[in-house]
């Protein structure tokens, strides 16, 4: 069938075996190495989702979901049905299955962006209390246990009383007989307690003899006086295996009655081991998700640094050589692409590697590429490979490429008329590859999704390897210019691999087949392995043929027999190689620059971003430092206050307070800001410019008091003013300030002189300070002019307060002392503003 076909020739196997070695559970691996392809492109959006999700969990999770406990129940749980009875080993199998599997869920539930996984573990039934039932039953040695039931420890506790009783017994024959043992030990023969007695001595312990050395020198004795105790243990180990089985085959009954829950259990978390599996491979192989694109869209297939997953995997195990990625950018339009180029160049390895990466997304797993993965989904990946440095088969014949293609192009034939229906040979060979490939005990086993709808339209990716090869060379080409053309008619999409010359001119008739060859590094005479689009390979053979030794006029006559139009058409084909690598140098000389530019901006925007905090914290160090300087300030302000306040103040003392006030502003006062530069003015026989005429002039006059002044510019003339000129380097003329009016003298009118009343005079005699200083704070709000303040003499307490109060009083400029005649120093006249 050409579907397990194509699987072997892609060694599809190999990848699958290498998949179920990152497999967590037995049955996980089992699926893994016959991993099922899907039929529809739904359940492999699915399967891809339930990689993505998974791989995004790991990336969260330390170390990643857990299967601990989750074992094969499969069979179990079919002979329960059966109503066979469970071992204890079984059992326990079960139990832990069932904690493993409430584990994955709650993990999964406490996820948040994971709806496909939470949908999936959704429908899991765990069935808590049967578990705790067997671990109520059944120990971690897999043996049940006494408090399984009460009858069973009644039974457990007689057998441990008859067995402490035969082991005292025989304790005191072995102190008494002693001479006759052969080793002083109690030892068992089956279920029968016996002693090692010398074969002389048989006779000192009468009793049945169960067993002889090998030399016959010991006779191993149940004594006679146990013999009934050992038929009573014996009859109490019958009861206890028939209490234990009736245990677990009430344990069994329990497990069959929920069969069906408990095989949709283990189908959903082998998906789950499944999915994390081709995440975990995926990661491994540095790739990453595919997105499928609908043809029809005009969407390129995109496989930039595509990479064969068994080199990888050869070179990282196996001690391989590097593998050399190629890259696979097809336009919409093309059906065929033939890749042309000497032998062991890497054309099988391309078609290989592409065919692998389709089948990959397929299933759900990342694509070794570099993002983005782009790539049609194909209904039937069908391939004729026949290449000899493959590791299980040599070059294909001639008849069985035919058979082969033939059986390729019924398939396709088939896909597009009667996959609608489901009927035909493909849909029965897609059914036996998938019983082929599933294998989970005997049964067909697919990843749980939610969409199995059939396949209503056909999409085929085709790879054939040397194409109309094996036969002779001109009906050959004929047979593959017309096979590829069908193919283009047919197929989705068509890599073929030929040496036929003829199949590189196809490109020029028909926009749907594109060129491509394996590069060829004449100056090693070996290939680079990497793939060139859009040029034909060329004939190296005679080249390669001249660099190896053979005779010159060989070659020559060689040449004439190829003729002419085959040379040119090799020199045009080495010109335009010889123009791809110059290209692909500036390319990337240009890529080298551009990292450099990159680097470079990275590092001053770095700098920058330094400089910024940098400018930001010195900010904050001199907000800081002004508010240090602003309360130092006003502490040391303050503490010029308090001195002032301190005793009577002198003329003297505000004297010095003013200076100690002017010392403080000069020391926390900011620097003034420089004066502006005087601006500039024109001299005579200065050069200036004219902006609005756009010419430079000669200063002939000065400027007048308006601001006007004469230049010559070559033979002419005129006045301009300063503000419509400018210096030779831009700067601006300095206005001309007219000196402003004196003012006219108003003389200043002559002060009224106060006069002394009773309205503007206050009697504080008897007063105390605080009551003084109420009724002067009245009196000042009304008063206008001068008050006089009748404090007398007394002890100088009441007019120490006078004079503190009027001294901070905002409205008093001044007090002073009355005149002689108005009271002298018992008076204050207080001036208010």
């Amino acid at each position: 069938m050409i579907q397990s076909e194509t699987l072997e020739l892609l060694e599809w196997h190999r990848l699958c075996q290498h998949l179920s070695t990152f497999a967590a559970t037995k049955l996980g691996a089992i699926v893994a190495r016959a991993l099922p392809i899907p039929s529809t492109l739904e359940e492999s959006k699915e399967l891809l989702a339930q990689t993505k999700e998974v791989y995004q969990l790991e990336s969260r999770l330390t170390p990643g979901l857990s299967f601990e406990g989750v074992q094969d129940i499969g069979d179990s749980l079919e002979r329960a049905e059966l109503q066979g009875i469970l071992s204890g080993e079984e059992l326990l199998a079960i139990a832990t299955t069932l904690a493993g599997a409430r584990n994955l869920r709650r993990v999964i539930d406490n996820q948040e962006d994971v709806p496909i996984l939470t949908e999936l573990v959704a429908e899991l039934r765990t069935y808590p209390e049967l578990e705790q039932e067997i671990h109520r039953c059944i120990d971690e040695r897999a043996q049940v246990t006494d408090r399984a039931s009460q009858k069973l420890g009644e039974i457990r506790e007689d057998l441990r009383r008859l067995r402490s009783q035969i082991t005292q017994k025989l304790q005191n024959i072995i102190q008494v007989k002693s001479n006759a043992l052969q080793e002083l030990i109690i030892t068992q023969r089956g279920d029968r307690y016996v002693l090692p007695v010398k074969a002389p001595q048989k006779d000192a312990i009468p009793g049945i003899v169960h067993d002889t050395s090998t030399s016959g020198a010991t006779l191993y004795i149940e004594p006679n006086s146990i013999v009934q105790m050992g038929n009573q243990l014996r009859q109490a180990v019958k009861r206890e295996q028939v209490e234990e089985e009736a245990i677990r085959r009430n344990l069994t009954t329990q497990v069959a009655e929920v069969k069906t829950d408990l095989e949709k259990l283990l189908a959903i978390v082998t998906t789950l081991d499944l999915a994390t599996a081709k995440a975990r491979y995926s990661f491994w192989l540095g790739a990453n998700p595919p997105r499928f694109i609908n043809p029809q869209d005009q969407e390129i297939i995109t496989l930039r640094q595509l990479r064969h997953p068994l080199l990888v995997w050869q070179q990282q195990h196996e001690q391989g050589h590097p593998v050399i990625p190629v890259d696979l950018l097809i336009s919409p339009h093309i059906k065929v692409v033939t890749i042309t180029g000497p032998n062991t160049g890497g054309k099988t390895v391309t078609l290989k590697t592409l065919g692998l990466a389709a089948l990959m997304a397929k299933v759900g797993l990342f694509v070794s590429a570099r993002e983005p993965v782009e790539i049609p989904w194909f209904s039937q990946i069908l391939a004729d490979i026949g290449d000899e440095q493959s590791l299980q088969q040599s070059l294909s014949t001639f008849s069985g490429h035919i058979r082969r293609i033939s059986r390729i192009l019924n398939a396709i034939s088939e896909g597009t008329g009667n996959r609608e229906q489901g009927t035909g040979e493909e849909a029965g060979e897609q059914e036996e590859a998938e019983e082929q490939g599933a294998g989970c005990r005997g049964e067909d086993f697919s990843p749980i999704t939610n969409h199995q709808s059939p396949v209503t339209s056909h999409q085929s990716l085709v790879l054939l390897d040397e194409v109309g090869a094996g036969t002779d060379p001109v009906e050959g080409s004929a047979l593959a210019i017309a096979l590829l053309k069908y193919l283009a008619d047919h197929a989705q999409l068509t890599i073929a691999t030929t040496h036929f010359g003829e199949l590189k001119a196809l490109k020029y008739d028909d926009i749907r087949f594109e060129n491509a060859s394996v590069e060829f590094n004449e100056a090693t005479l070996s290939p680079t392995y990497r793939l060139l689009w859009g040029i034909p390979g060329r004939s190296n053979a005679l080249t390669i043929a001249l660099r190896l030794g053979l005779k010159p006029e060989v070659i020559e006559a060689a040449k004439s027999q190829v003729g002419e139009t085959t040379d040119e058409v090799n020199q045009v084909i080495a010109g335009l190689e010889a123009q791809r690598r110059s290209q692909e140098t500036k390319a990337a000389e240009a890529q080298e620059i551009l990292k450099q530019a990159e680097k470079l901006y990275k590092e001053v925007s770095q700098k920058a971003a330094a400089l910024q905090e940098r400018e930001k914290d010195l900010r904050a160090s001199q907000e800081i430092a002004v508010q240090k300087a602003i309360q130092e300030a006003k502490g040391e302000i303050a503490q010029v206050i308090r001195r002032l306040q301190q005793g009577q103040p002198t003329a003297q003392d505000a004297q010095k307070a003013t200076k100690v006030l002017s010392d403080i502003s000069g020391k926390y006062q900011p620097a003034p800001a420089p004066k502006p530069k005087p601006g500039f003015m024109p001299k005579v026989g200065d050069r200036i410019r004219i902006p609005k005429l756009g010419q430079t002039a000669e200063v002939i006059t000065a400027p007048d008091a308006d601001g006007e002044f004469s230049v010559r510019f070559g033979i002419m003339k005129m006045t301009v003013k300063l503000q419509d000129v400018e210096s030779l380097d831009g700067q601006k003329p300095e206005p001309i300030v007219k000196p402003k009016p004196t003012p006219s003298v108003t003389p200043a009118p002559t002060p009224t002189v106060a006069i002394r009343t009773s309205k503007n005079t206050i009697d504080l005699r008897g007063k105390r300070v605080a009551d003084a200083e109420y009724i002067l704070d009245k009196a000042i709000s009304e008063a206008v002019g001068q008050i006089w303040i009748i404090h007398g003499h007394g002890t100088g307490k009441l007019k120490q307060g006078v004079h503190a109060f009027l001294q901070q009083h905002p409205r008093v400029s001044h007090y002073e002392p009355a005149e002689q005649a108005d009271g002298g120093t018992g008076v204050t006249i207080a001036h208010v503003n």
